[in-house]
């Protein structure tokens, strides 16, 4: 039950027509106390019970979809509605991206009081088997003898019982059912609650988090399941550095951006994004949106381990990434030099403190990007002003955070919010990916 909801006892059902879906994919029911009821779509006629209630709004369970709508289509994978991983396979992927592009437009307006100059075209990619980065929730369940791996449930603060993942990236998703007979025969099995799976160009890392050190049974056991099935697995008995691999050696973890060849090393516990074709083809628009020039100078915030800085370097004079996590700078460095790229300094700082531009160097910048987490970048937006580049390119992970910034930025500072869209990072979620392009009033007048 989620936090504050009341159990409603069993009420007779209503017939009613879907308005909107919210923001994590459940259906909009109007008329009365509105409710929120999962697996329905915009403009479906259907049949569902309350459940919950909540101060502004009941939830609902749906019982029988008496019209479906002409964006329905039958979920591919056999856990849908049960496991939490993703709540849009009902909904047809074009129409799952014309609704997230009305969510950013809704949020633009309403929030930020803003409106692009142009809408870009969503950016695409695959809708399966295109996860390469996921956390996957283990549980020794013994009235079941047996554990289930998997991600949580969606209505339930278990762990969904799966068999397989139909949008892990391969060959990942087809590991569920192999990683569960090996959690039952480990000694070790209801000390490992979680493993993080980092599917890379060159290999697959699995991280196994444990409680406990595995005994020399269940280390032989690992080993043996490492490679029947090809695989790097890691163990992680503490903190992140904590992580070893349960065998040292091989080459580092990497992907390739083949646009601007590089390869990028990172460690399997590294924040990378999750849809690898989707990166690929973002890296090249930012690339292209900020229109740089060989004199351009850049600041990349929220760098990461470069995933953008890097390419921006093909392109710019120079370019400076910073990123509050020192590891992840220290990767940065290491595929710039690995890359042979001489014009991209790194600096770590804490984004979250506006004397982090303190830190930066004097010279000015022409462009800016950044990619910050969910909250947003409300603590650099001042800085970001005083900066003055010519062109923002902002990368986000949450409308709403969006919008607010893009308030300030506009409304505050003078910016043109030039241009904005979607990316399709997560296909068949309610996650939506979305860039925003800003220019300056000399940017606009110059063009």
């Amino acid at each position: 039950m989620r936090s504050g909801a009341e159990r409603l006892p069993p009420a007779a059902a209503e017939t009613a027509t879907v308005a909107d879906l919210t923001h994590d994919g459940a259906g909009v029911v109007r008329g009365g106390k509105t409710a929120f009821v999962p697996g329905t779509l915009p403009g479906e006629e259907i049949r569902f019970r309350r459940t919950r209630s909540h101060r502004q709004y009941d939830e609902g369970q749906l019982i029988e979809v008496l019209q479906p709508a002409p964006s329905r289509v039958a979920a591919r994978c056999p856990h849908f509605g049960v496991c939490g991983g993703c709540v849009l396979q009902h909904m047809d992927p074009q129409a799952q991206l014309a609704s997230k592009e009305a969510q950013l437009r809704d949020s633009l307006a309403r929030v930020g009081e803003v409106q692009p100059q142009r809408w870009l075209e969503p950016l695409t990619g695959p809708v399966w088997g295109y996860r390469r980065r996921a956390r996957l929730s283990v549980r020794y369940v013994h009235k079941k003898h047996t554990a289930v791996v998997g991600f949580r449930e969606r209505a339930a603060p278990y762990v969904a019982q799966l068999a397989g993942c139909e949008v892990l990236a391969a060959p990942a998703g087809a590991l569920i059912e192999p990683l569960v007979r090996l959690i039952n025969s480990l000694q070790v099995r209801e000390q490992l609650p979680q493993i993080e799976v980092a599917v890379a160009d060159n290999a697959t890392a699995l991280v196994l988090r444990v409680l406990c050190e595995p005994q020399e049974a269940d280390l032989q056991r690992l080993a043996q399941f490492e490679r029947e099935h090809a695989l790097r697995l890691y163990l992680q008995p503490g903190g992140l550095d904590s992580v070893r691999p349960l065998h040292a050696g091989g080459a580092p973890l990497h992907y390739r951006l083949r646009a601007f060849d590089l390869t990028l090393q990172f460690e399997p516990t590294d924040f990378i994004q999750v849809n690898g074709a989707v990166n690929a083809l973002l890296v090249e628009c930012a690339v292209e949106l900020l229109d740089l020039t060989p004199a351009a100078r850049v600041l990349d915030l929220y760098c990461g381990l470069g995933n953008f800085t890097l390419a921006l370097a093909r392109r710019a004079a120079m370019v400076v990434g910073v990123e509050g996590e020192p590891g992840l700078i220290e990767r940065a460095r290491a595929n710039a030099d690995a890359n042979g790229i001489g014009n991209a300094q790194f600096h770590c700082a804490d984004l979250a403190a506006p004397a982090a531009a303190a830190q930066w160097p004097a010279e000015g910048f022409s462009h800016v990007l950044l990619d910050p987490p969910r909250t947003g970048a409300r603590e650099m937006l001042g800085s970001l002003a005083r900066v003055a580049p010519r062109r923002v390119l902002y990368i986000s992970c949450h409308p709403g955070s969006l919008a607010r910034d893009l308030k300030v930025l506009v409304h505050e500072y003078g910016f043109t919010l030039a241009a904005a869209g979607v990316v399709d990072m997560f296909p068949h979620t309610a996650h939506v990916e979305s860039v925003a392009l800003l220019h300056t009033p000399a940017e606009v007048r110059r063009a």
